[in-house]
């Protein structure tokens, strides 16, 4: 698991193609405070089908830096 706490900008060269997967979220607090927690799931041709894949924390630091980001660049 990770806990992000700063995101930082990288321009990607190139850009792959990903499959969809399913994912929960959770609100948690934490040693660190309350944080969202975003679970994903394997994809449908994955060996343990509805195994966690990944868990991603951010805490309100990172949050806020997202949702700057998101608003910046008109994402919704």
């Amino acid at each position: 698991m990770a806990i992000v706490r700063d995101l930082i900008k990288l321009e990607m060269e190139k850009q792959s193609a990903h499959s969809e997967v399913k994912a929960t979220y959770s609100v948690l607090t934490t040693e660190d405070g309350t944080c969202l927690q975003i679970d994903t799931y394997g994809s449908i041709t994955r060996e343990l089908l509805g195994k966690k894949s990944q868990s991603i924390r951010l805490t309100k630091e990172a949050l806020s830096q997202l949702v700057q980001i998101i608003n910046e660049n008109k994402l919704i």
